[in-house]
């Protein structure tokens, strides 16, 4: 719902970015996001005090869910639009 009706972007490079300019709302990555990614994120995430969640899935499983045809490494959510992601960072499943 979040993609239908808000404002994503995908890729580990723009969540990166997101997260060093304060302008996310919440990045979710994958499971199997490599280290240093998972680590970048997580480090700026924590500086700028923005939720993230690990999808417990693959990067191919989340791409798959996002509908698109490659993988997902990460997802920067801007704006929720009418769905109610950011729940799961007040509900405790997020790493902030």
């Amino acid at each position: 719902m979040a993609i239908k009706t808000g404002k994503v972007r995908f890729g580990s490079k723009e969540a990166i970015k997101a997260l060093k300019h304060g302008k996310a709302k919440m990045v979710i990555i994958a499971a199997n996001a490599p280290k240093e990614i998972k680590d970048d994120i997580l480090y700026y995430a924590k500086l700028s005090k923005i939720p993230v969640y690990i999808f417990q899935g693959t990067s191919v499983e989340l791409g798959t869910i996002c509908g698109k045809p490659f993988m997902v490494s990460a997802i920067t959510i801007y704006d929720e639009g009418d769905s109610r992601i950011l729940e799961f960072a007040e509900g405790g499943e997020a790493i902030a």
